[in-house]
């Protein structure tokens, strides 16, 4: 599934959520959700990640029952007309584990795996990938003035400490991957030097995930304050992040982010 030697993969932004920081309420009916889907499909995209939970700044969490009625039964839809490969976003092993046996293939955990000390065990269990982000705090609070010392050897670290506790876990090395958590807990000038050294994180041997998206960092560079205005600032922070090696790009818009990722692909293979 994490291939290297493959082209990268793009990975859609599902939100079955009412209250998403760009496109909250656009889909949280199965009809509309599934239409997104057919979207990114004939758009290239390669992985559908679906969260019944909102991530933004000063989000309040959603019990997992709610994440389950959102999520589940746009999973069984999507699953009647392909085998596109479905990720769940959340941060609950009992939501995690209801949309794997509805037909998810892998986990993507904002928390690391340390919101629910049993998210770890089920994805050795249930031998599924797992992508490990970096965070710091909870969507709540994390953006209530994070600071670091030294943003990129801190995240490594701290993945590396997630690493390790993934194995100890059981999981395999094949099923871990990772994710810097760009906007989670970091300020402005932090994203930037992650994103200035994403190969340090590449280092690790673990294909990476780089989630941009639309975010509000970038709009405070461009200043623009509509996140559906950084598709452009998007696409170029997916070539960068393929020419430093990461493997996944989660965003909202697929085709401008297919082709930025394959003609930046296309140069790295000339290096």
């Amino acid at each position: 599934m994490f291939n290297p030697f493959y082209k990268p993969l793009i990975m859609g932004i599902l939100n079955v959520t009412p209250d998403s920081f760009s496109d909250g309420g656009r889909y949280s009916d199965v009809e509309s959700a599934v239409r997104q889907v057919q979207k990114m499909l004939g758009e290239g995209v390669d992985v559908i990640d679906i969260g019944g939970e909102s991530t933004r700044p000063g989000s309040e969490p959603v019990a997992a029952e709610e994440q389950i009625r959102r999520v589940i039964p746009v999973i069984h839809a999507i699953r009647e007309f392909t085998d596109v490969l479905i990720s769940i976003d959340t941060t609950s092993s009992t939501v995690a584990k209801t949309a794997v046996e509805a037909g998810a293939n892998m986990i993507n955990d904002v928390s690391g795996g340390l919101n629910d000390v049993e998210m770890l065990p089920l994805a050795a269990e249930a031998d599924v990938p797992i992508i490990l982000m970096h965070t710091q705090g909870t969507p709540k609070t994390m953006q209530d003035n994070p600071y670091y010392e030294d943003v990129v050897r801190e995240v490594r670290d701290a993945l590396q400490e997630r690493i390790a506790t993934a194995l100890a876990a059981g999981v395999e090395r094949k099923n871990i991957a990772l994710d810097p958590g760009i906007g989670f807990g970091k300020r402005k000038q932090d994203n930037l030097d992650l994103l200035a050294h994403l190969d340090v994180l590449v280092a690790l041997g673990f294909p990476v995930l780089l989630g941009t998206s639309r975010k509000r960092f970038m709009g405070s560079i461009c200043d623009v304050s509509e996140p559906a205005e950084l598709v452009t600032a998007t696409a170029v922070t997916t070539a960068l992040g393929v020419m430093a090696g990461v493997k996944i790009f989660r965003v909202h818009d697929v085709k401008e982010n297919r082709q930025a990722a394959d003609v930046a692909w296309a140069i790295r293979q000339r290096g």
